[in-house]
């Protein structure tokens, strides 16, 4: 089926606007941590712990939330969760100590576990299947990581820590956007919620899905390793907190361009984990460019990064729904939780290593996720369409026997 424009279809923006302003609290996270560590005094090491907080409940519970949302209407879960995630950022520069810190955190990682699987079911009915329309969705979302650095960092330099409550109010105008628009294009029983049926049968692809899986999790590796320390690591070099919110914006910018090149690729040539493969190949010199080049030149590094770790971003989740297309919620909850999630397990093993040797160690460390993903995307294959399977079988038999098989019918 040719994939119809989307820019003009009201449910797709609304969806597209909601995800940025989402992922704004996704990537108010890196850019507070410059702040709290030097407000605090707090070492690398519990640095990583506040990345833990973050992702920790989220990478549990997205997978529960992508269920849930397989088995019963959840379209509330979109306004909902943005008003949670945005709660625990604005009382996180209020908090009292570390524990309450993390704890504010912690609230605001739920809030995007919830959010992300529901609306990713909502955007993949919105785009019918479309790989470019699904990383516009995507790229919503980079552009609302890119743009926390700029804002947080502003509102915190002119206003301190206890200014993380002027981040509010976004989410509350989206939450009202999103309630006033969903409900009345996906009520039960209009054409727009018939949209959000299951595709027709086609098996679930568990094996593949898995490897996927690990996939994800490398890759969440890098992006959240970069997250905790990549500001440290600037402002480290060059002296000043600027350069820290510069390099997260920056690889945020790039990256919604990856994530939107990433869909416009697959589109022209439609084979996502070569994509995937060339991609992280590419991220290997990226990231020690950015671990090696010294002060305000690591920005090349930090662009190309960008790039490289941000075109598989949306692959991955269209993989996922066409490995699993009959539980496209749990697919999505699963790689997207992982995605934003997962890779902060590792955080305070990350700030364990730079206090043992330093940041930029740390962070050249990293290569070894996209190396760790090479064999395993030797594995992987491109999902068979509906009918492919039989074509492809029908064509070696033909190579085979020099004749045209017929297809098989019952036998009497």
């Amino acid at each position: 089926m040719t994939e119809q424009p989307r820019g003009r279809n009201p449910r797709s923006t609304v969806l597209a606007v909601g995800h940025g302003v989402n992922d704004l609290y996704q990537g108010a996270v890196p850019a507070l941590l410059p702040f709290l560590v030097t407000a605090h005094g707090w070492t690398y090491l519990m640095a990583g712990g506040l990345t833990l907080a973050a992702t920790a409940l989220s990478a549990l519970t997205q997978p529960l939330f992508g269920w849930l949302t397989d088995r019963h209407h959840l379209s509330w879960l979109v306004p909902v969760g943005t008003t949670v995630a945005a709660v625990g950022i604005a009382l996180s520069g209020t908090a009292p100590g570390y524990l309450a810190t993390c704890v504010a955190l912690a609230v605001s990682g739920l809030g995007v576990a919830a959010y992300h699987p529901a609306a990713a079911r909502l955007a993949r009915a919105a785009a019918a299947g479309g790989h470019q329309a699904m990383s516009w969705f995507a790229l919503a979302g980079n552009l609302g990581v890119a743009s926390a650095p700029l804002l947080v960092g502003a509102l915190i330099a002119t206003a301190g820590l206890p200014a993380t409550l002027w981040l509010l109010p976004p989410a509350l105008v989206m939450a009202v956007v999103t309630v006033t628009v969903l409900p009345a294009t996906f009520r039960p029983g209009t054409p727009a919620a018939a949209t959000l049926r299951p595709e027709p049968p086609r098996p679930d692809d568990w094996a593949s899905f898995r490897r996927l899986t690990v996939l994800v999790v490398l890759r969440s590796l890098v992006t959240a390793g970069l997250g905790t320390f990549l500001a440290l690591l600037m402002d480290e070099r060059t002296g000043t907190v600027l350069a820290g919110q510069v390099a997260l914006m920056l690889l945020a910018a790039t990256g919604a361009l990856g994530t939107l090149a990433g869909g416009v690729l697959t589109d022209r040539h439609p084979d996502r984990v070569r994509w995937i493969r060339y991609a992280n190949l590419l991220a290997v010199p990226s990231l020690l460019i950015v671990a090696v080049l010294p002060g305000w030149s690591g920005l090349l590094g930090v662009a190309l990064a960008g790039i490289t770790l941000y075109v598989p971003f949306s692959l991955h989740l269209t993989l996922a729904q066409d490995y699993l297309p009959g539980r496209i919620g749990t697919a999505s909850g699963v790689t997207l939780g992982l995605a934003i999630s997962g890779g902060g397990l590792a955080a305070p093993a990350l700030g364990a290593l730079a206090e043992a040797t330093s940041l930029a160690t740390s962070v050249a460390a990293l290569v070894l996720s996209p190396m760790a993903a090479l064999p395993v995307l030797k594995k992987m294959t491109e999902p068979a369409r509906p009918g492919q399977a039989t074509a492809e079988r029908m064509a070696r038999q033909r190579g085979r026997d020099g004749a045209v098989p017929q297809p098989q019918g019952p036998t009497g």
